[in-house]
């Protein structure tokens, strides 16, 4: 009987170090699974993950703008302040500071959060409120927004002159 134990034993030895072997392989495997996951994280839901805190975001022509995430849509991001709103184009963003940990993917989205910056643009052109509109080249235009168009918008400036900037130059709206 002796012998039957040790070969118990010496089964039971090769069948831990099976084991073993099997969980350092899965480790690796679930830490390569983790990380070729990751690059399907947008910069946009990560953002997502942090509505209702406070960040601070380095963008394109403008320079910082900090408040209290309160939207992020299709492309843009809502940010509020002491006395102004800052509507964000994501693409003009180079820095999120204080962003949430986690992540939320755009199918979790509310169909009101799919709404691209053409909406966003659109409620501040019923509120008639001038607008300061800064472009990723740093100028500026102080406008009440008129129109939306499918890729540009159609601004008052000055005494009633229009202008029409293009979506893809602007960097963000500063509402007062």
């Amino acid at each position: 009987m002796a012998w039957e134990e040790e070969l118990f034993g010496v089964l039971d030895d090769l069948e831990q170090q099976a084991e073993a072997a099997f969980d350092a392989g899965r480790d690796a495997d679930l830490a390569d699974r983790s990380r070729s996951a990751y690059r399907e994280v947008t910069l946009a839901s990560r953002m997502f993950a942090s509505i209702g805190t406070a960040l601070r975001l380095d963008v394109t022509g403008v320079g910082t703008v900090s408040g209290m995430l309160d939207r992020v849509g299709s492309g843009w991001c809502l940010l509020g302040g002491p006395g102004q709103d800052w509507v964000v184009r994501l693409p003009a963003v180079t820095a999120v500071h204080g962003a949430a940990e986690r992540s939320v993917p755009e199918v979790a989205w509310s169909p009101l959060a799919r709404l691209g910056l053409g909406s966003a643009l659109r409620r501040l052109a019923d509120a008639g409120e001038r607008c300061v509109l800064h472009l990723l080249d740093g100028t500026s235009h102080d406008a009440v927004l008129r129109r939306i168009g499918a890729d540009f918008v159609e601004v008052t400036v000055g005494e009633g002159r229009t202008v029409l900037v293009a979506l893809d130059a602007l960097a963000a709206v500063q509402s007062r």
